[in-house]
């Protein structure tokens, strides 16, 4: 990889990103009456994008907010410019990536046109959205949160909703822990504008559009396991090199599962609540390929996963796999709503480096240059550690934009231990484990599970 490419400065991103945050400012104090350097924010947002076809709309948005005279309309071309702005981000970034490291981009995609059934509930989640726009993140209070419960309880039963349901739902739950917002010392601006932003946008109809969708035949190489965990929900995302059946060239596919989670299951018991509704976990933990018989897959390389269309393959080595196959595998396209610098995550192969690690931080030095090592991201529900990256002598990862700067997520790693060669994988224990602290971790979350089964049978009983 050439690493002194990832430390080059990117042509007008700075530009950018000031451009985004400047708008994120004047979303803290809300739109409702805006001061002269909220007013400042919004034109710098529409300056930014004055080359764009969006220029005249974002424009005219930024004059009538700097007014306080914007509409739902005119929040939603401001919603749009910042996507833009943070979507070129993306473009440059992972261009970037792309030429460090040797991937072959993948085509654009489709999106299929949606139904406008629910034009309603859309409608509903707009005015929500504007509301808080206008009232700003130093202006939330709880009666203004709880608005969206009743649009999330009607979204959530219909399929097709259910993504911007979600999106409100836990958005909601962000800013309910932290009212009154008069009270808040520190506001996650970028995140928060990221999550009102995008809630706009899928209230449109036909942005929330399932992508453009075909089957996958042939054989499929794990890399490894992203594991996302939150307080009442947990992710894991399978990375994999895909081989036709057909003799087309590799690519790069993914494969996740996600499931609703009590607080008191952390650390290895969440694979517990994961591993029962998609076996390629096991095949991973076990360092197995699995065969796929047109298994759906989109245009963006996601898998929908279907246990009846997999089954377990040969042994297959990760590192071997990313030794032959990753080099030619080719990278799967962003959808144009995905594209958001947090969205890269290019796996990456790497080794004859020599590892360095302080209080802070393990890094990489490579003959081309340094890569910092993102250990923040090891979950606790595997053997991976910090210790074992910063004792290793190659590394299996995730290339990811973080912070304004590029760094490598680890997600297994070949090390020394009692003095023999050994591998050690982040989602190792997503199969199951003999490792006494994976197995006392399960059992802890099993006990869990079941005196919380054990009181809602008891609620429901009453």
């Amino acid at each position: 990889m050439r690493a002194d490419l990832l430390s080059e400065p990117v042509d007008g991103l700075d530009e950018a990103l000031a451009a985004v945050d400047a708008f994120d400012g004047a979303l803290v104090a809300g739109l409702l009456r805006p001061q002269p350097a909220q007013a400042a924010g919004l034109s710098q947002l529409a300056h930014a994008v004055a080359g764009s076809p969006l220029a005249a709309r974002v424009t005219e948005a930024a004059e009538k907010a700097a007014a306080g005279a914007a509409g739902e309309d005119h929040l939603v071309a401001l919603a749009a410019g910042r996507a833009a702005l943070l979507g070129s981000v993306h473009d440059a970034l992972l261009a970037r990536a792309q030429e460090a490291t040797g991937r072959i981009p993948g085509e654009d995609t489709e999106v299929a046109p949606a139904g406008q059934r629910e034009a309603n509930l859309q409608a509903a989640a707009r005015a929500w959205l504007a509301d808080l726009a206008r009232a700003g993140w130093h202006g939330i209070d709880h009666e203004l949160v709880a608005g969206s419960a009743q649009i999330v309880a009607a979204m959530l039963p219909d399929p097709a909703l259910r993504r911007l349901a979600t999106l409100l739902d836990g958005f909601a739950a962000e800013l309910a822990a932290s009212c009154p917002g008069a009270t808040l010392e520190r506001v996650p601006a970028r995140r928060w504008a990221d999550l009102w932003s995008r809630g706009m946008l899928l209230t449109l109809p036909g942005a929330a559009s399932a992508p453009a969708t075909g089957t996958a035949t042939g054989r499929l190489l794990p890399l490894g396991v992203d594991l996302h965990e939150h307080a009442t929900a947990a992710q894991a995302q399978v990375h994999a090199v895909f081989e036709p059946a057909d003799g087309g060239p590799p690519r790069l596919v993914r494969a996740s599962v996600s499931v609703p989670k009590p607080d008191t299951v952390v650390a290895a018991g969440v694979w517990q609540l994961l591993r029962p509704h998609m076996s390629l976990l096991s095949a991973v933990g076990e360092g197995h390929a699995m065969e796929v018989t047109d298994m759906p897959v989109t245009g963006e390389g996601d898998l929908i996963w279907s246990d009846e269309r997999a089954r377990t393959g040969e042994p297959a080595d990760a590192f071997a796999t990313a030794r032959v196959a990753l080099p030619t595998a080719t990278l799967p396209a962003t959808a144009p709503l995905d594209r958001h610098p947090a969205r890269i995550a290019v796996p990456v192969f790497l080794d004859g480096y020599t590892a360095q690690q302080d209080d802070e931080s393990v890094t990489f030095t490579l003959a081309s240059g340094t890569v910092t090592v993102d250990t923040d991201r090891i979950p606790a529900a595997g053997p991976l550690t910090p210790g074992a990256v910063a004792k290793s002598g190659a590394c299996l990862g995730l290339l990811r934009w973080d912070a304004g700067s590029f760094r490598v997520q680890p997600l297994a790693v070949e090390t020394t231990v009692r003095k023999k060669p050994v591998t050690v994988h982040a989602g190792g224990w997503a199969g199951g484990t003999t490792d006494k602290a994976g197995a006392k971790a399960e059992k802890a979350a099993t006990d869990a599970v079941a005196v919380l089964r054990e009181r809602a049978g008891r609620l429901l009983r009453t």
